[in-house]
Protein backbone atom coordinates (compact mmCIF):
# COMPACT_ATOMS: atom_id res chain seq x y z
CA UNK A 1 0.00 0.00 0.00
CA UNK A 2 1.56 3.55 -0.98
CA UNK A 3 -0.81 5.97 0.19
CA UNK A 4 1.02 6.39 3.24
CA UNK A 5 3.45 9.34 3.52
CA UNK A 6 5.02 10.10 6.80
CA UNK A 7 5.33 13.64 6.22
CA UNK A 8 1.96 14.01 7.27
CA UNK A 9 2.78 12.79 10.60
CA UNK A 10 6.49 14.25 11.54
CA UNK A 11 6.57 15.73 14.37
CA UNK A 12 3.43 14.50 16.05
CA UNK A 13 3.64 12.75 19.22
CA UNK A 14 4.05 9.51 17.84
CA UNK A 15 7.69 10.71 16.58
CA UNK A 16 8.31 11.89 19.88
CA UNK A 17 8.32 9.05 21.44
CA UNK A 18 10.21 7.04 19.07
CA UNK A 19 12.66 9.41 18.52
CA UNK A 20 13.38 9.49 22.38
CA UNK A 21 13.40 6.11 22.69
CA UNK A 22 15.55 5.54 19.72
CA UNK A 23 18.09 8.09 20.83
CA UNK A 24 18.85 6.69 24.07
CA UNK A 25 19.46 3.21 22.57
CA UNK A 26 21.91 4.58 20.44
CA UNK A 27 23.95 6.08 22.84
CA UNK A 28 23.50 3.13 25.03
CA UNK A 29 25.07 0.60 22.92
CA UNK A 30 27.76 3.29 21.49
CA UNK A 31 29.21 3.28 24.82
CA UNK A 32 31.04 -0.02 23.70
CA UNK A 33 33.95 0.84 21.02
CA UNK A 34 32.61 -1.80 18.91
CA UNK A 35 31.13 -1.25 15.80
CA UNK A 36 27.24 -1.09 15.39
CA UNK A 37 24.62 -1.86 12.83
CA UNK A 38 21.57 -0.06 12.93
CA UNK A 39 18.74 -0.83 10.73
CA UNK A 40 15.63 1.37 9.99
CA UNK A 41 12.69 -0.89 8.43
CA UNK A 42 10.84 1.90 7.30
CA UNK A 43 12.79 4.83 6.55
CA UNK A 44 10.71 7.20 4.91
CA UNK A 45 12.09 10.11 3.40
CA UNK A 46 14.62 10.69 6.02
CA UNK A 47 13.54 14.56 7.00
CA UNK A 48 10.40 16.97 6.32
CA UNK A 49 9.27 20.00 6.00
CA UNK A 50 6.95 21.57 8.66
CA UNK A 51 6.33 24.48 6.59
CA UNK A 52 4.99 23.52 3.76
CA UNK A 53 3.65 20.28 1.70
CA UNK A 54 1.91 17.74 3.13
CA UNK A 55 3.08 18.52 7.42
CA UNK A 56 0.80 21.62 6.78
CA UNK A 57 -2.26 19.75 6.04
CA UNK A 58 -2.31 17.77 9.23
CA UNK A 59 -0.81 19.77 11.62
CA UNK A 60 0.80 17.17 13.59
CA UNK A 61 3.41 18.82 14.64
CA UNK A 62 1.49 21.92 16.16
CA UNK A 63 0.50 19.18 19.03
CA UNK A 64 3.80 17.57 18.98
CA UNK A 65 7.45 19.17 18.51
CA UNK A 66 5.88 22.61 18.50
CA UNK A 67 4.53 22.22 21.83
CA UNK A 68 6.93 19.95 23.27
CA UNK A 69 9.46 22.80 22.47
CA UNK A 70 7.48 25.72 23.34
CA UNK A 71 6.60 23.83 26.80
CA UNK A 72 11.01 23.65 27.67
CA UNK A 73 11.06 26.84 27.10
CA UNK A 74 9.65 27.86 30.63
CA UNK A 75 9.64 24.20 32.58
CA UNK A 76 11.59 21.44 33.67
CA UNK A 77 13.03 18.76 31.29
CA UNK A 78 14.66 15.64 32.17
CA UNK A 79 17.88 14.90 30.15
CA UNK A 80 16.35 12.33 27.54
CA UNK A 81 14.25 15.10 26.71
CA UNK A 82 16.80 17.84 26.44
CA UNK A 83 19.33 15.23 24.46
CA UNK A 84 16.07 14.72 22.02
CA UNK A 85 15.33 18.60 21.80
CA UNK A 86 19.16 18.92 20.76
CA UNK A 87 19.07 16.64 17.74
CA UNK A 88 16.01 18.53 16.19
CA UNK A 89 17.50 21.94 16.77
CA UNK A 90 20.54 20.74 15.30
CA UNK A 91 18.59 20.62 11.67
CA UNK A 92 17.63 23.87 12.19
CA UNK A 93 19.39 26.92 11.37
CA UNK A 94 17.23 29.24 13.92
CA UNK A 95 15.47 29.30 17.03
CA UNK A 96 12.64 28.33 14.76
CA UNK A 97 12.06 24.59 14.12
CA UNK A 98 11.13 24.37 10.05
CA UNK A 99 12.24 20.97 9.30
CA UNK A 100 11.84 18.05 11.22
CA UNK A 101 14.61 15.03 10.81
CA UNK A 102 12.97 11.75 10.42
CA UNK A 103 14.98 8.49 12.30
CA UNK A 104 17.06 8.22 9.19
CA UNK A 105 18.53 11.55 9.94
CA UNK A 106 19.12 11.15 13.42
CA UNK A 107 20.54 7.98 13.22
CA UNK A 108 22.78 9.53 9.97
CA UNK A 109 23.97 11.93 13.05
CA UNK A 110 24.97 9.23 15.68
CA UNK A 111 27.07 6.93 13.71
CA UNK A 112 30.62 6.55 14.98
CA UNK A 113 33.33 6.14 12.26
CA UNK A 114 33.10 2.08 12.90
CA UNK A 115 29.08 1.94 12.69
CA UNK A 116 26.90 1.44 9.59
CA UNK A 117 22.92 2.38 9.04
CA UNK A 118 20.84 0.16 6.69
CA UNK A 119 17.60 2.44 5.37
CA UNK A 120 14.64 0.29 3.81
CA UNK A 121 11.82 2.26 1.58
CA UNK A 122 9.63 0.32 -0.62
CA UNK A 123 7.52 3.65 -1.18
CA UNK A 124 8.67 4.64 -4.97
CA UNK A 125 9.09 8.62 -4.21
CA UNK A 126 9.85 8.43 -0.55
CA UNK A 127 12.81 5.73 -1.81
CA UNK A 128 14.43 8.80 -4.50
CA UNK A 129 13.90 11.46 -1.45
CA UNK A 130 15.58 9.44 0.86
CA UNK A 131 18.42 8.85 -1.32
CA UNK A 132 18.67 12.12 -2.15
CA UNK A 133 18.61 13.66 1.17
CA UNK A 134 21.11 10.67 2.70
CA UNK A 135 23.59 11.99 -0.10
CA UNK A 136 23.69 14.87 1.45
CA UNK A 137 25.35 14.36 4.60
CA UNK A 138 28.77 13.69 5.52
CA UNK A 139 28.07 10.41 6.72
CA UNK A 140 26.21 9.44 3.32
CA UNK A 141 28.89 6.60 3.07
CA UNK A 142 28.39 4.84 6.03
CA UNK A 143 24.26 4.43 5.28
CA UNK A 144 23.14 1.65 2.88
CA UNK A 145 19.49 2.33 1.21
CA UNK A 146 17.50 -0.53 0.04
CA UNK A 147 14.19 -0.55 -1.90
CA UNK A 148 13.29 -3.70 -1.02
CA UNK A 149 10.72 -5.46 1.76
CA UNK A 150 12.12 -5.31 5.10
CA UNK A 151 10.47 -7.54 6.43
CA UNK A 152 11.40 -10.66 4.07
CA UNK A 153 15.38 -8.75 3.63
CA UNK A 154 15.69 -8.62 7.98
CA UNK A 155 16.84 -12.10 8.39
CA UNK A 156 19.32 -12.52 6.35
CA UNK A 157 21.13 -9.44 7.95
CA UNK A 158 21.21 -11.14 11.00
CA UNK A 159 23.83 -11.14 12.63
CA UNK A 160 25.41 -8.50 11.84
CA UNK A 161 29.57 -8.65 11.74
CA UNK A 162 30.28 -7.08 14.97
CA UNK A 163 27.22 -9.13 16.57
CA UNK A 164 25.79 -6.07 17.92
CA UNK A 165 22.88 -4.60 16.69
CA UNK A 166 19.87 -2.13 16.67
CA UNK A 167 16.64 -2.80 14.77
CA UNK A 168 14.27 -0.12 14.60
CA UNK A 169 10.74 -1.52 13.18
CA UNK A 170 8.25 0.84 12.51
CA UNK A 171 6.02 0.28 9.54
CA UNK A 172 2.81 2.73 9.09
CA UNK A 173 0.17 -0.42 9.69
CA UNK A 174 -2.05 0.46 7.15
CA UNK A 175 -2.08 -3.17 5.38
CA UNK A 176 -3.37 -5.29 8.51
CA UNK A 177 -0.79 -7.85 7.35
CA UNK A 178 2.38 -5.77 8.62
CA UNK A 179 0.82 -7.13 12.05
CA UNK A 180 1.83 -10.61 11.03
CA UNK A 181 4.72 -9.82 9.17
CA UNK A 182 6.05 -8.16 12.36
CA UNK A 183 5.63 -11.45 13.97
CA UNK A 184 6.77 -13.49 11.20
CA UNK A 185 10.17 -11.41 11.29
CA UNK A 186 10.79 -10.98 14.90
CA UNK A 187 10.62 -14.55 15.07
CA UNK A 188 13.22 -15.25 12.52
CA UNK A 189 15.84 -12.41 13.73
CA UNK A 190 15.36 -13.61 17.03
CA UNK A 191 16.27 -17.16 16.08
CA UNK A 192 19.41 -15.57 13.63
CA UNK A 193 20.37 -13.03 16.66
CA UNK A 194 18.62 -13.62 19.71
CA UNK A 195 21.01 -10.53 21.82
CA UNK A 196 20.23 -7.93 19.20
CA UNK A 197 18.04 -4.88 20.32
CA UNK A 198 14.63 -4.69 18.56
CA UNK A 199 12.53 -1.67 18.81
CA UNK A 200 8.90 -1.54 17.56
CA UNK A 201 6.87 0.92 17.12
CA UNK A 202 2.64 0.73 16.95
CA UNK A 203 0.05 2.94 17.20
CA UNK A 204 -2.27 2.46 19.79
CA UNK A 205 -6.15 1.93 18.19
CA UNK A 206 -9.03 -0.10 18.53
CA UNK A 207 -8.23 -2.15 15.94
CA UNK A 208 -7.99 -6.19 17.19
CA UNK A 209 -4.45 -6.51 15.71
CA UNK A 210 -3.20 -3.30 17.16
CA UNK A 211 -4.77 -3.83 20.60
CA UNK A 212 -3.30 -7.53 20.58
CA UNK A 213 0.43 -6.73 19.46
CA UNK A 214 2.32 -6.20 22.50
CA UNK A 215 0.81 -9.51 24.23
CA UNK A 216 2.19 -11.17 20.53
CA UNK A 217 5.19 -9.22 21.22
CA UNK A 218 5.76 -10.42 24.86
CA UNK A 219 4.98 -14.24 24.16
CA UNK A 220 7.71 -14.01 20.95
CA UNK A 221 10.20 -12.71 23.99
CA UNK A 222 9.30 -15.32 26.42
CA UNK A 223 9.99 -17.90 23.75
CA UNK A 224 13.42 -16.30 23.22
CA UNK A 225 13.83 -16.00 26.82
CA UNK A 226 14.53 -12.51 26.46
CA UNK A 227 13.85 -9.63 28.66
CA UNK A 228 11.56 -6.76 27.29
CA UNK A 229 10.15 -2.88 28.11
CA UNK A 230 7.06 -1.78 27.12
CA UNK A 231 6.12 1.78 26.96
CA UNK A 232 2.87 3.79 25.53
CA UNK A 233 2.30 7.51 25.64
CA UNK A 234 -1.64 8.97 25.29
CA UNK A 235 -2.17 12.71 25.07
CA UNK A 236 -5.71 12.40 24.23
CA UNK A 237 -8.78 9.90 25.04
CA UNK A 238 -11.71 11.58 22.56
CA UNK A 239 -14.62 9.17 21.88
CA UNK A 240 -13.83 8.53 18.74
CA UNK A 241 -10.61 8.13 17.02
CA UNK A 242 -10.51 11.14 14.65
CA UNK A 243 -6.64 10.76 15.02
CA UNK A 244 -4.25 8.98 16.86
CA UNK A 245 -4.55 9.47 20.72
CA UNK A 246 -1.13 7.29 21.72
CA UNK A 247 1.53 5.22 20.53
CA UNK A 248 3.98 3.01 22.11
CA UNK A 249 7.16 1.33 21.55
CA UNK A 250 8.36 -2.93 22.34
CA UNK A 251 11.71 -3.01 23.21
CA UNK A 252 13.33 -6.22 22.85
CA UNK A 253 16.51 -6.66 25.38
CA UNK A 254 16.36 -3.51 26.64
CA UNK A 255 19.45 -1.20 27.94
CA UNK A 256 19.26 -1.36 32.15
CA UNK A 257 18.76 2.27 31.41
CA UNK A 258 15.96 2.84 29.29
CA UNK A 259 13.10 2.44 32.45
CA UNK A 260 14.29 4.83 34.63
CA UNK A 261 15.07 7.81 31.58
CA UNK A 262 11.80 7.07 30.47
CA UNK A 263 10.53 7.19 34.19
CA UNK A 264 11.78 10.75 34.21
CA UNK A 265 10.41 12.06 30.84
CA UNK A 266 7.07 10.60 30.40
CA UNK A 267 5.39 12.15 33.37
CA UNK A 268 7.06 15.34 31.43
CA UNK A 269 5.45 14.47 27.91
CA UNK A 270 1.89 13.88 29.50
CA UNK A 271 2.17 17.43 30.91
CA UNK A 272 3.13 19.09 27.97
CA UNK A 273 1.57 17.42 25.20
CA UNK A 274 -1.54 16.45 27.02
CA UNK A 275 -4.84 17.42 25.61
CA UNK A 276 -7.54 16.22 27.91
CA UNK A 277 -7.64 14.37 31.19
CA UNK A 278 -7.17 11.21 29.33
CA UNK A 279 -3.07 11.96 28.81
CA UNK A 280 -1.14 9.30 30.67
CA UNK A 281 1.70 6.66 29.85
CA UNK A 282 2.21 3.22 30.73
CA UNK A 283 5.74 2.16 31.42
CA UNK A 284 6.33 -1.63 31.71
CA UNK A 285 9.24 -4.18 32.02
CA UNK A 286 10.04 -8.13 32.31
CA UNK A 287 13.83 -8.99 33.27
CA UNK A 288 14.47 -13.04 31.65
Amino acid sequence: MFSYRHAFHAGSHADILKHLVMIHLVEYLQEKPGALTIVDTHAGAGIYSLTGGFATVSKEADQGIYRLAKFAEGNSISSGIASYLEHIRSENNTNEIAVYPGSPFILAHLLRAQDRLKLFELHPKEIDILRHNISQLKQSKQVDIYAEDSFTRLKGLMPPPSRRGLVLIDPSYEDKQDYRYLETAMEESLHRFATGCYAIWYPCLSRRESASLPDHMKKIAASHKRSWLQVELRVENAPKERRLQASGMFIINPPWTLEKQLSESLPILVKALGQDSGALFLLKSFEA
